[in-house]
């Protein structure tokens, strides 16, 4: 049976998307939880990041995982305090902070790569549809390179 916003379409698309990544998150949580890794999946962004790029800025870290510089700050600030990254000053510029996994966070990506494993094979399994919804989402992130829905939005409000 759908509800009132399954049935609204594309009106209410951010609100649908928004419920899926909710699920996600806590079936991730979940998933974490099943194989005994104390992890919050929002941390995953800065920790995949760096594990990938092992010495990052903060600006770089914002870049990469596509969040506002005060949101990475506050992420970054969490995982500074669970002790699971910590910055340094860049040496060729004292104004800029430069971040890398410690060694309790090298040791938790080592426990997680099992886990990211079976959420690949899982996710996969999932996704693997007529309508591929990654090869969807690549799809409208390369329109809104384009032109963003609020642009495409201003155009038509000109024409009416």
């Amino acid at each position: 049976m759908h509800n009132v916003i399954d049935q609204s379409g594309l009106l209410a698309i951010s609100t649908r998307l928004q419920r899926l990544s909710d699920q996600l998150r806590k079936d991730g949580q979940k998933i974490y939880e099943l194989y005994g890794v104390a992890f919050e999946p929002k941390w995953f962004p800065v920790i995949y990041t760096l594990y990938q790029k092992p010495i990052l800025s903060v600006v770089e870290i914002a870049n990469e995982i596509g969040y506002t510089h005060p949101s990475t700050i506050s992420l970054l600030k969490e995982l500074e305090k669970q002790k699971l990254i910590r910055s340094k000053r860049d040496k060729t510029d004292e104004r800029k902070r430069l971040l890398v996994l410690t060694e309790k966070g090298n040791m938790l990506v080592e426990q997680m790569k099992p886990v990211w494993n079976t959420m690949v094979k899982s996710l996969t399994t999932l996704t693997d549809t007529s309508n591929n919804i990654m090869k969807a989402i690549e799809e409208v992130e390369e329109e809104m390179e384009k032109q963003s829905f609020y642009q495409r939005a201003q155009l038509i409000k000109r024409k009416e």
